[in-house]
């Protein structure tokens, strides 16, 4: 994850559709607990936001991350393909060029919009 600057396991859309709810539910969670109790974001999210979700991504990869937020950018479907130079993930499936080495993005690799 060029964010997290560390190798992390990537969710596949399939393993996305078992953790994502749970973060979509923490935001959820996180809106009421702010609204009920008048308290700041950094309150609220110190109250188990992204538990799920940290349980169900460990579950699939072994990983044992800490911050859910992190999990919203650890989609396999976000990135490109792995640079032919390097073998970083593009940042974007759009990416011309790899941030990591510069390298420019072959011609033969389809670009998916």
């Amino acid at each position: 994850c060029w964010r997290c600057r560390m190798d992390i396991p990537m969710l596949t859309e399939d393993e996305w559709e078992q953790v994502g709810p749970h973060l979509a539910d923490g935001v959820s969670q996180i809106k009421r607990y702010r609204e009920t109790h008048g308290c700041s974001l950094a309150e609220a999210t110190s109250k188990g936001f992204g538990n799920e979700a940290l349980l169900a991504y460990e579950k699939i990869t072994g990983f044992k991350e800490t911050n859910a937020n992190a999990l919203f950018h650890h989609r396999l479907s976000m990135y490109g393909p792995p640079c032919q130079s390097c073998g970083e993930l593009l940042r974007t499936p759009q990416a011309r060029y790899c941030a990591s080495c510069g390298a420019e993005r072959q011609p033969t690799e389809v670009v998916v919009q």
